[in-house]
């Protein structure tokens, strides 16, 4: 069983960073491939970013590619999300999920294993 919290939200002006980290326990962090994704009111939850077991691979969705960059340090246990330049559209309760297999993390948010909270980010415009 592996726990994930989220800490970092919180409120910015839009053009202002955010760095999210992922804190896991429970398991051997470095099996595992993790997504950030977000969900805004009203919207379905959407991948942001994902990271494969080593940090050899990420993935962005479009719309934060240039913006945001995931990392991770498997000494710490722990995921990072660095938001720059962000906008108002990027709005959201940002949760971290991990999985051993990194296309189900990709792309069958379904089947993930193991989600986090949630970190609320509000970017005012």
């Amino acid at each position: 069983q592996v726990q994930l919290v989220e800490s970092g939200g919180g409120l910015v002006q839009a053009g202002g960073s955010l760095r999210l980290s992922c804190a896991a326990s429970g398991g051997t962090f470095s099996s595992y491939c993790i997504g950030w994704f977000r969900q805004a009111p009203g919207k379905e939850r959407e991948l942001v970013a994902a990271i494969d077991w080593s940090g050899g691979s990420t993935a962005y969705v479009d719309s934060v590619k240039g913006r945001f960059a995931i990392s991770r340090d498997n000494a710490k246990n722990t995921v990072y999300l660095q938001m720059n330049s962000l906008k108002p559209e990027d709005t959201a309760v940002y949760y971290c999920a991990a999985d051993p297999n990194y296309r189900v993390v990709r792309a069958l948010v379904g089947r993930i294993l193991y989600w986090g909270q949630g970190t609320q980010v509000t970017v005012s415009s």
